[in-house]
C-alpha cells in the first residue's frame, strides 16, 4: 500500500480532530484493488476462505462486511456456512481442505465459535501462511521476534490509522509514552508489540492495573481494547493524546458506544476515533491487506508494503 491519505476528518465537538477510519478504509481498498488488478494481469487472483459456524447475527454481518469487501478489491471468496452442531473435526477436516488448495491465500474462521468447538486447536490447523487473521501462535511469535507476516487486523489496522494520520501531521509514535488497554492476544498484546516496533515506550494495562487513571493520564498514545464500556474517562486523557477507542458496544438506546467515553476525553485529546466509524472499517480493510499479502508472500512476491 502506498501513504497516501485521506483527506483530513472534520473535528469534534470537543476540538479533537476525528480520525476517520471509514475515509482511511475506503483509500486502503482502492489501493488493494489496483495490486489485485496488478496480479490478475499475471494471472494471479488472491482467494479467501471464510467459514460461519453456527447462526449468531453479529458474525453474520461481519462475515458479510468481509465478503462486500472482498468483491470490491477483487478477491475471489469462498464462504463455508456451518450449522452450529458442526463438531472441532468436522471444521478441522474444512481447514485441511483449504489448506491443501492452492487457490486460497487466505482462511478465518469467524470467532466466537458455538460451545463444544475448541477454538484453539481450530486457529493452530490453518496454515500460517494462511492465518490471515494473525491469531495463529506462529504469527504472533514471528510479531514478538520484530519479524511479522501476518499481523492480526485489528491492531494492524490501529497502525496504519496512526501511520496516515501521523504523516499528515508531522506526527509518530517513535519516542512517545503510549498505553493499551487491554491484553488479548487479539488486540492488546500484538498492539504493544507493534507500537514497541514503532519505538514507543508501551504500557499495558488491564482490568488489574491498581491505578488507571493515573496510567492513561500520562499516555500520548491511548489504545482502550478493554471491552468495557466508557471505562476511560475523558478527564483521565492527557491534553493533546491521540485516542484510539476499539471497543463498540450497543447501549439500551441502540447507539454504539466504545471503551472511551468519547464526549468528555474529545475536550482534551488532539485526536480520536469515532465509535462507529473507526476502527471497525480499518479491521476489514487490513483483513483484506493480509489476504493480499499472504497471496504475494505464497508466490515469493513479498508483502504489501506501507
Amino acid at each position: 500500500m502506498t501513504d497516501s491519505a485521506a483527506i483530513p476528518p472534520p473535528f469534534a465537538a470537543g476540538g479533537a480532530e476525528l480520525i476517520d477510519g471509514r475515509a482511511m478504509a475506503a483509500a486502503i481498498r482502492g489501493e488493494l484493488r489496483a495490486t489485485v488488478e496488478k496480479l490478475s494481469e499475471n494471472g494471479v487472483r488472491p482467494g479467501l476462505a471464510v467459514a460461519l459456524v453456527g447462526e449468531d447475527p453479529a458474525s453474520a454481518v461481519y462475515v458479510g462486511g468481509k465478503i462486500k469487501a472482498c468483491k470490491e478489491i477483487g478477491i475471489r471468496s469462498i464462504e463455508a456456512r456451518l450449522s452450529a452442531t458442526t463438531t472441532t473435526a468436522q471444521l478441522i477436516e474444512l481447514i485441511d481442505d483449504w489448506n491443501a488448495d492452492d487457490s486460497v491465500d487466505g482462511i478465518l474462521v469467524q470467532l466466537p465459535l458455538p460451545k463444544g468447538i475448541d477454538t484453539q486447536a481450530v486457529v493452530e490447523r490453518i496454515a500460517p501462511d494462511k492465518d490471515v487473521d494473525g491469531f495463529g501462535a506462529d504469527n504472533l511469535g514471528r510479531l514478538a521476534q520484530g519479524k511479522p507476516r501476518l499481523v492480526a487486523c485489528t491492531p494492524f489496522g490501529v497502525m496504519e490509522m496512526l501511520k496516515r494520520w501521523g504523516k499528515l501531521h508531522n506526527w509518530t509514535p517513535a519516542g512517545k509514552r503510549a498505553v493499551v488497554v487491554g491484553r488479548s492476544i487479539t488486540v492488546g498484546r500484538p498492539m504493544a508489540l507493534l507500537l514497541l516496533g514503532a519505538d514507543a515506550t508501551v504500557t499495558i494495562c488491564h482490568s488489574r492495573t491498581a491505578d488507571l487513571a493515573g496510567a492513561v493520564g500520562q499516555a500520548e498514545i491511548v489504545v482502550a481494547a478493554a471491552g468495557q464500556r466508557h471505562l476511560i474517562q475523558g478527564e483521565w486523557i492527557a491534553q493533546g493524546a491521540v485516542v484510539i477507542d476499539v471497543g463498540i458496544h450497543r447501549g439500551d438506546d441502540g447507539k454504539l458506544t466504545g471503551d472511551v467515553d468519547f464526549a468528555a476525553a474529545s475536550q482534551r485529546a488532539r485526536a480520536i476515533t469515532p465509535v462507529p466509524g473507526g476502527v471497525g472499517p480499518m479491521t476489514i480493510a487490513m483483513l483484506m491487506a493480509n489476504t493480499v499479502s499472504a497471496c504475494r508472500q505464497r508466490r515469493g512476491l513479498g508483502p504489501v508494503t506501507g
